[in-house]
């Protein structure tokens, strides 16, 4: 879907603020209200906005642990890859699964605890996952950028 300024501008306020009403939006971007729901709309319809999110601190559930783990499969068949993303999708504790090519095939972020958490996590888990031949975890000493907006680039307006 291309984007002009208007969308833009749509898509940088509510990244500020999701919970913005229609009638700030639209005074926030200049349009009229109706014409600012019709565009709202397109961008949901479109898929350009997934949805609408609470953003939670780990630190205050007491998950002061974040953990990036690399998984090699036994192979990289569809039914590897589909039974392997199933199970990860049921672990409560992975924040987000990458695919990606390279040395591993995929890249997690899991929340925990504490190192027991994890290793309880890893156990009962990520172990217990199907076609899994070798994990590697390293252990995030501080966050540095956890980003939930996006600079619009240029070339989109």
């Amino acid at each position: 879907m291309p984007l002009d300024r208007i969308d833009i501008a749509i898509l940088e306020a509510l990244q500020k603020d999701g919970r913005m009403s229609n009638a700030a939006l639209a005074e926030t971007v200049g349009l009229s209200q109706s014409a600012c729901s019709r565009r709202l709309d397109n961008l949901e319809k479109s898929g350009v906005i997934r949805g609408y999110h609470a953003r939670l601190s780990n630190a205050a559930l007491g998950l002061q642990m974040t953990v990036i783990v690399h998984i090699s499969l036994s192979g990289q068949f569809e039914k590897t890859l589909s039974e392997f993303e199933a199970a990860v999708k049921r672990c409560p504790n992975v924040l987000s699964c990458h695919l990606t090519s390279g040395e591993h095939d995929y890249i997690l972020r899991i929340a925990a605890r504490d190192l027991p958490d994890y290793e309880r996590i890893h156990k009962e888990w990520l172990t217990a996952m199907p076609h899994v031949t070798r994990i590697n975890s390293s252990f995030a000493l501080r966050e540095i950028v956890d980003r939930t907006t996006m600079g619009m680039k240029p070339e989109l307006a």
